[in-house]
């Protein structure tokens, strides 16, 4: 039988991959050549650098069937990843040569490789987490950066937005219902009605947010295995290149993956952290209206991949973790709207931090809306006097209206909120009481409370940092204390109060809250 085109490449570059074993084939110092394949690559470890190569391959979702289309997706690879993982993704460099006697970096080029640092795989997200090694703060400082990122990226244009979207999140059904069985299969049935059905729903909204420009080419593949922790940092590496359809999407998709990916590893906490710091440092709040859709969307893609992985390797017993996670996303608990209360510096913001990860739930904060309203970053400093400008009657009514209104989001997709704000008006907390009302959502009250003096050495000490969005003085203090309205007796009915100078026992205040 004759050899294709096709075949003949695949051949050749299989005896280059075989001669890349060599040491003597790099330009640097190399004492041993480990070699890693996957579905789509090769990858060749000499200890200090990784060199990449694309296989041949024409499939459905990529095109690597030559060696121009190799090179010009190992350079898209290349500009895709370097930004977020620059320290790793090194170079694209020729391989040249023979197929016998290949030399990396010399030319002509016969093929083309990824210059990569190498990297222990023990620290990749998955294997952190299971040794229980990932500091919540390093996700949230990466979270922080990844609003960054996608707000420093250039809007997509997206045409029939909701068709698209609609059409990928079926796709997956149409491969998993090949595999499912039993329960599985009614399991599936179950989603495929709730996606139709919120496809439907938010198609749009979908149009919507495409239009405002909440398409961004992201990375495209962001789950556990795509990230490091290194050097104290999480870091994402391997972006999607062979297919811009598959990360020119909605920010909140990209988004949503990574947390449905430490939600089915068992770390709630750690998903709701993430989803908390991402939110406070975009802003995105709009993107709550999708957020629970693309987290089933991102649980059933997961569990495609799975489904046909197991397949391949031939094992009857297939892993349905992520189809029981698409399943807890798409029925949600009765919700609770969080509110807190209390003076400046009697730590609101210091105990929510621990609660939107341990309720789980997410957060929004007056501090950081009031200044977003009039276009100003967090640490930004007004010196807008007691009462007035930022802080006067016209800015606080505006204030407490968005963060209702983000308040409502969240609550109508299923998901508990905190309000971290002053609420020392009875007017605006029975506003929020209502806001749970017509959500059918429960409702309770977070009184943070310390003694006086402690309340100024707070204020002192957090305008000495300057790392604080609250602006708070001692003359906002004061005023607060002449101003402030008290609880009246049915919402200290609905109140957790909270000594924050002592020692917070966090399992307790969970109790107190769940019995509200």
């Amino acid at each position: 039988m004759p050899r294709t085109p096709a075949s003949n490449a695949a051949d050749d570059l299989r005896s280059l991959v075989e001669a890349l074993k060599a040491p003597k084939c790099y330009p640097h110092d190399v004492g041993e050549v480990r070699l890693v394949e996957t579905h789509i690559s090769w990858v060749l470890l000499t200890g200090r650098y990784a060199y990449k190569l694309k296989k041949p391959l024409k499939l459905p979702f990529l095109d690597f069937s030559t060696r121009a289309r190799r090179h010009h997706f190992c350079t898209e690879e290349l500009r895709l990843n370097r930004r977020l993982a620059p320290k790793l993704y090194l170079a694209v460099v020729p391989i040249g040569g023979s197929l016998a006697a290949p030399r990396v970096g010399r030319k002509p080029a016969i093929e083309y490789a990824i210059k990569m640092r190498q990297f222990d795989t023990r620290a990749e997200l998955d294997e952190v987490l299971a040794r229980g090694e990932l500091p919540r703060t390093a996700l949230e400082e990466f979270a922080t950066n990844l609003a960054r990122f996608h707000g420093a990226l250039q809007p997509v244009r997206v045409s029939h937005a909701a068709a698209a979207i609609r059409a990928s999140a079926l796709d997956n059904f149409a491969t998993l219902e090949g595999y499912a069985r039993g329960t599985a299969r009614r399991d599936l049935h179950a989603l495929r009605a709730w996606t139709e059905r919120e496809s439907s729903r938010l198609a749009a909204v979908f149009e919507r947010r495409a239009a405002s420009g909440a398409h961004r080419e992201c990375h495209g593949d962001l789950h556990l295995k795509n990230l490091l922790y290194r050097h104290g940092a999480v870091v994402a590496f391997d972006a999607l290149e062979f297919d811009r359809k598959l990360r020119e999407i909605d920010v909140v998709s990209e988004v949503a993956f990574l947390a449905m990916d430490l939600y089915a590893s068992r770390r709630m906490d750690l998903a709701y952290a993430f989803l908390n710091r991402y939110f406070e440092a975009s802003g995105d709040y709009d993107g709550l209206h999708v957020l629970r859709f693309y987290l089933v969307y991102r649980a059933l893609v997961r569990a495609k991949v799975d489904a046909i992985q197991s397949a391949q390797a031939h094992r009857s017993r297939r892993n349905d973790t992520y189809l029981r996670t698409a399943l807890a996303f798409s029925v949600p608990p009765r919700p609770l709207l969080l509110v807190t209360h209390g003076l400046s510096g009697s730590g609101k913001t210091h105990v929510t931090d621990e609660l939107v990860a341990r309720l789980p739930a997410l957060r929004v904060r007056s501090d950081l809306e009031r200044k977003r309203l009039h276009g100003l970053a967090a640490l930004a400093r007004t010196g807008s006097a007691v009462g007035q400008g930022l802080y006067g009657a016209a800015a606080s009514r505006r204030t407490y209206a968005a963060l209702a209104a983000t308040a409502d989001r969240l609550l109508r997709q299923g998901f508990n909120a905190v309000v971290d704000a002053a609420f020392l008006r009875r007017a605006e907390r029975l506003a929020f009481r209502q806001v749970a009302a017509a959500n059918g959502a429960r409702f309770a009250i977070l009184h943070c409370a310390a003694p006086e003096a402690e309340l100024e050495r707070r204020i002192a000490r957090r305008a000495a940092k300057g790392r604080d969005a609250s602006e708070a003085t001692f003359a906002v203090l004061r005023q607060q204390l002449r101003d402030r309205e008290p609880l009246e007796r049915a919402e200290r009915r609905a109140t957790v109060r909270v000594a924050t100078q002592r020692r917070i026992r966090y399992g307790n205040l969970l109790s107190r809250l769940a019995k509200i």
